[in-house]
C-alpha cells in the first residue's frame, strides 16, 4: 500500500525553489519527468470566459499577446498513438510532429504541456523511447503526462512508469500547484473490465490532496478516459468518476481534461466543466454513429481538420480557465 503525503508533502508551487529529494528524484526533476501528448488544445481564462479553440487557429498569437503578464499558459496533446501502423493515418509520427511543431509556433511559451495518454500504440519500450525523444523538441520549461490504456497493454503499466513516471506515486497519479491553480493527474487506465476506473487507493489520494487546497483555488484535473458519462457503452466514462466529483463540488472552479475519445467534446455540470480532447493519431467516430469506436479513415486532405491540440490560459483574479482548441490543418 502506498502511503500518501500530507498536502505539505506535495510537488510545491511550480514558482518556489524545490527542495531536495522525494521519492527518488528532486521535485523539480519530477516537474519535468514526464508527458507528451497527441493534439493540442489551448485553454485562455481573459475576463473570466473560457474559450476553446484548436492550436494554430489564426487568433491563437493575437490571443496570447493579449494576455496579461503572470497568465498562465499550457498546451494539452492527446493520444498520439506512437507505434499504430492504419489506413486511418499511416504516419502518426509525422502528425505527432506537427503537433510539436504547432506548440512551438504559438507565440508564446507554454508554461508547461500535458500529454493525457496513449502516447503509444503497444506500450512497447521502442515506442516509449521514440515518443520521449520527440517530445524534447517541444519548447516548454516542464512537460507532464497521464497513461492511456494503449499505455498498458501486457503489462499493467510497468514500461510507462519506468519511462514517465519516476516521482509519482501509486500507479503513476500526483499534483502540483503553479499559478495559483492546483492541478491533479489521476490514472483511469488499469484495472479495466469496459469503463475507467480509479480505485480506492487513488480516490483516497485525491482526498487527502484537496483537504488543504481553498476552495477558491482553481482546480484543473487531467485523466484519460472521461470522468464523465460520455458514451458508457463504448466505455467513455470512469466507473467510480462520483466519488471524485463529490470531493470536487466545494470548489468554485473546477476543469477537467481528458483524452481517449479522439474528439472535442464539452460538458459543465455545476462548478465543473469537462473538456475532451481531439487527437494527433487519427479520429473515432462520434458516440452511437458507428458500431464500435475504431478508427476512422477520411480522405487524406480531410484528415488534419481531425487532428490538433489544445491551449490553455488562466489569469490569477479570474475564476474560469479559457480553453482553446486548434486544428492541425
Amino acid at each position: 500500500m502506498t502511503e500518501y503525503p500530507d498536502r505539505h508533502d506535495r510537488l510545491p508551487d511550480a514558482d518556489a525553489e524545490p527542495p531536495a529529494e522525494e521519492h527518488g528524484m528532486t521535485r523539480r526533476q519530477l516537474m519535468r519527468h514526464a508527458g507528451w501528448f497527441g493534439g493540442a488544445v489551448v485553454l485562455t481564462a481573459a475576463g473570466g470566459e473560457v474559450i476553446s479553440h484548436i492550436a494554430g487557429s489564426q487568433d491563437t498569437v493575437a490571443n496570447a499577446a493579449a494576455a496579461s503578464d503572470g497568465a498562465l499558459r499550457f498546451v494539452q496533446v492527446s493520444d498520439s498513438h506512437i507505434g499504430f501502423d492504419g489506413p486511418a493515418n499511416t504516419d502518426v509520427a509525422g502528425s505527432f510532429t506537427e503537433a510539436i511543431h504547432q506548440v512551438n509556433s504559438l507565440g508564446f511559451r507554454p508554461d508547461f504541456v500535458m500529454h493525457s495518454g496513449d502516447l503509444t500504440h503497444l506500450s512497447t519500450k521502442s515506442q516509449f523511447d521514440q515518443v520521449k525523444q520527440m517530445m524534447t523538441g517541444m519548447r516548454t520549461d516542464r512537460v507532464f503526462t497521464v497513461p492511456g490504456e494503449h499505455d498498458s497493454i501486457g503489462d499493467a503499466g510497468r514500461a510507462y512508469r519506468q519511462t514517465f513516471g519516476r516521482g509519482t506515486l501509486g500507479d503513476g497519479w500526483y499534483s502540483f500547484d503553479t499559478h495559483g491553480v492546483h492541478f491533479v493527474a489521476l490514472v483511469n487506465t488499469l484495472s479495466l473490465e469496459k469503463l475507467g476506473h480509479l480505485g480506492n487507493e487513488q480516490i483516497d489520494f485525491v482526498r487527502k490532496d484537496l483537504a488543504g487546497v481553498s476552495s477558491d483555488t482553481p482546480v484543473v484535473v487531467f485523466s484519460h478516459i472521461p470522468l464523465f458519462a460520455m458514451y458508457p457503452r463504448w466505455g467513455w466514462s470512469t466507473d467510480d468518476a462520483l466519488k471524485v466529483i463529490a470531493l470536487l463540488r466545494r470548489f468554485s472552479s473546477v476543469t477537467c481534461l481528458n483524452g481517449h475519445v479522439h474528439q472535442l467534446f464539452t460538458k459543465t455540470e455545476g462548478n465543473i466543466t469537462f473538456h475532451s480532447a481531439t487527437t494527433t493519431a487519427y479520429p473515432l467516430p462520434k458516440p452511437g454513429r458507428a458500431p464500435a469506436p475504431t478508427p476512422q479513415v477520411v480522405p487524406a486532405r480531410q484528415l488534419k481538420d481531425a487532428l490538433g491540440i489544445r491551449t490553455v490560459d488562466f489569469r490569477q483574479g479570474d475564476r474560469e480557465l479559457a480553453v482553446k482548441d486548434q486544428r492541425l490543418a
